[in-house]
């Protein structure tokens, strides 16, 4: 569904994505993983039509992004990351203006359907300027699917929410998934992409460092972490099981903590850094 080879994009001399190969399959959650500069935003960016790539080339269903972006666009639904919607209307009327933008047929319709979807039906004529951050992170993601979209690209969907309201979006992604929509979403948030990810690519300066699934990249730096304060620093030593972790352990001085290791793990013992929320 979605083809990258060899993905580039220089900004002003600066290289913020290079060499990014990427298939990613129908009905798929892939997750973009890495900290602010990455590369992530820029690759949705790139897949969506908005920045040309330097070098290389990305296919949507076989259509290329830069020489069909009229194709692509018809397949793609776009959730960005800052809060656009117009605050002074209400949540209904938003949706119109950007339904009637896409021509969408029988557009009263759609938009109860989104609405009831997105369980925000009682709140139809509320402006969006009294809505919660969560309530218009949902809205923001209802009218990316307005032209039901077979791909839907989210970036940073649930950056600023609390516990909660983000696991309530958790729910509709999934949801979305399950109606077969492929979906890219970028986060720095681990919890996220280990629970809603079927795939994970891990990027670092605008390279993409590792690719697999959760778990699979989780094994191959080792199942359990020993955490330990060496000095004013805090130490992580990974190791393959519970029995290396408890020997490990042994040999640390008080304070030790032993945990299942995550992808956070990976990506320190990749990067040597740690990501910033």
């Amino acid at each position: 569904m979605i083809v990258t080879e060899a993905l580039g994009k220089n900004y002003q001399g600066i290289i913020a994505l290079e060499g990014l190969d990427l298939h990613i399959r129908p009905g798929e959650i892939f997750g973009l993983l890495g900290p602010n500069g990455a590369g992530k935003t820029t690759t949705i960016k790139i897949l969506t039509t908005l920045a040309r790539p330097t070098r290389g080339r990305a296919w949507i269903n076989d259509f290329d992004v830069v020489r069909q972006p009229l194709q692509v666009k018809r397949l793609i639904g776009v959730c960005p990351q800052e809060i656009n919607l117009d605050k002074e209307l209400s949540a209904y009327e938003n949706l119109r203006i950007y339904g009637q933008l896409y021509r969408v047929p029988d557009l009263r319709t759609r938009i109860r359907e989104l609405l009831e979807l997105g369980d925000q039906s009682q709140r139809a004529a509320s402006l969006v300027r009294e809505f919660s951050g969560g309530m218009q992170r949902r809205l923001l993601i209802l009218r990316a699917l307005m032209s039901r979209p077979r791909v839907l690209f989210l970036d940073e969907p649930t950056v600023g929410l609390d516990p909660q309201v983000r696991r309530q979006l958790w729910d509709l992604i999934r949801h979305l998934q399950a109606q077969g929509i492929t979906i890219l979403i970028t986060t720095h948030y681990i919890e996220e992409a280990e629970m809603l990810c079927d795939r994970v690519g891990i990027l670092s300066r605008g390279h993409l460092i590792a690719l697999d699934t959760p778990n699979a990249l989780t094994a191959r730096v080792g199942g359990y972490v020993v955490e330990s304060l060496n000095g004013v620093r805090r130490q992580y030593i990974l190791v393959r099981d519970k029995a290396a972790a408890y020997a490990q352990a042994q040999n640390e001085p008080s304070g030790v903590i032993i945990r299942q290791a995550n992808l956070e793990d990976v990506f320190i013992k990749l990067t040597g850094e740690r990501l910033q929320h």
